[in-house]
């Protein structure tokens, strides 16, 4: 595809996601859009869920790796591509090369998720561990590129790759012709521009708002900068939207075009993969959740028909386990206390019948009897409850002190 510059940087026009959106006609599904009741009723108007962790590879990823290795040259495609990843990224090049009968080489961390490597593998990459964060790999990549003249496939900082992208916006407006806001998870910022392109230069009137988390926010500080800011040592549970400097080429398209970004916590993205499990029947990784964790922080502040996009569900099962156990913590459904007691035979039975009376749900029991915090007679018990909300939390609480417990923590 040949692009137009902005500020010495190309950019992406409508025509170019059109292009793309023929190129991928039979590559990339186009993914479901599932109505939302929960968080249809708490912003007081309809929202509909873009199910593209239901894509080929489990995300997006593939729209703009598909596209941006189909434009190669055929020396290019000879030579072999090269990307590093610790996911998604990795997975959707590892396909679209093998869909285009191209050779790829992935450099993931040593720590990657070993379901993402055996899936990179499966999808026939070749794939190298190296370093122990995605920069080592990164560093690695390139080093690669320069030595063997391997294409480096960048996972968001190129125009192509924004293209591919932003089919999944033509696709929006084709499913929820309706729609009034549009609120996507940003990276690097590759799938919120080439959304915003093309819903923005077709309606211009629907809002496109934007969201990172909390401590990987490097956008608000950019704009406001007027440039890419880079946030040093980022850290989230959403390492699909862990960047620390936004792309050149997307910073400018979503300074143009993005109507705003917010801000979510690691609570908010926590409750939202477990509202997205529990409500929606979608498995989907914290990056993907991240519009719902938005939805559901200020549902009030949202113009409806309102399409939230599940960006992917390339989610960890460890991770997965934890998340959940944290998103219940935070919406008041589990709970963890520490408490002494005598010692004494029958003691732990009679404090789970006190528990079992206020019907808690005992998950956990850890029972400590010698420690040099202790009376002779003492011991301490940690719990780890399933409750039913914030009422039973406290209603919990109120019940163990009542029964002459001395709850610590």
């Amino acid at each position: 595809m040949s692009y137009s510059t902005a500020d010495s940087f190309p950019t992406v026009t409508l025509d170019d996601v059109r292009g793309a959106q023929k190129m991928l006609a039979g590559v990339a599904r186009v993914t479901p859009m599932e109505g939302s009741r929960h968080l249809s009723g708490l912003v007081g108007a309809p929202v509909h869920l873009k199910c593209e962790n239901l894509q080929r590879t489990g995300s997006f990823k593939l729209r703009g790796a598909y596209v941006r290795i189909a434009g190669l040259l055929p020396e290019e495609r000879a030579a072999g591509v090269v990307a590093a990843s610790a996911g998604n990224h990795a997975q959707g090049v590892a396909l679209a090369s093998s869909l285009l009968g191209v050779h790829s080489t992935v450099f993931m961390p040593v720590g990657a998720p070993l379901p993402k490597v055996a899936a990179t593998r499966d999808y026939g990459a070749e794939v190298r561990l190296h370093g122990q964060v995605v920069d080592d790999s990164l560093a690695a990549a390139k080093e690669y590129a320069a030595e063997t003249g391997a294409v480096f496939i960048h996972p968001f900082d190129h125009p192509d790759i924004i293209a591919g992208q932003g089919t999944v916006g033509l696709e929006i407006l084709e499913q929820c012709p309706e729609v009034r806001t549009i609120v996507v998870g940003i990276g690097g910022g590759g799938l919120a521009a080439g959304i915003a392109v093309a819903v923005k230069t077709l309606r211009p009137e629907v809002k496109v708002v934007g969201v990172q988390a909390a401590g990987a926010a490097a956008y608000p500080l950019s704009l406001a900068a007027g440039r890419p800011v880079t946030v040093e040592n980022p850290a989230t549970m959403a390492d699909g939207i862990k960047v620390g400097r936004p792309g050149d080429v997307p910073f400018r398209i979503i300074e143009q075009y993005v109507d705003e970004v917010r801000t979510v916590s690691e609570d908010e993205l926590s409750s939202a993969l477990l509202l997205c499990l529990e409500r929606a029947k979608m498995v989907v990784e914290p990056a993907g959740a991240s519009p719902v964790a938005a939805l559901l922080s200020r549902p009030e502040t949202f113009e409806g028909p309102v399409v939230a996009l599940l960006s992917g569900g390339n989610v960890d099962p460890l991770l997965m386990q934890r998340i959940l156990r944290h998103g219940m913590a935070a919406a008041g459904r589990y709970l963890a206390v520490r408490l002494r007691l005598t010692d004494r035979p029958g003691a732990l039975a009679t404090l789970l019948g006190v528990l079992s009376v206020v019907d808690a749900n005992v998950l956990d029991v850890s029972h400590v009897r010698t420690d040099p915090r202790l009376g002779l007679t003492e011991a301490e018990v940690e719990l780890h409850l399933e409750t039913k909300g914030p009422e039973h939390c406290a209603e919990v609480g109120a019940a163990l002190r009542q029964a002459g417990y001395q709850v610590i923590g």
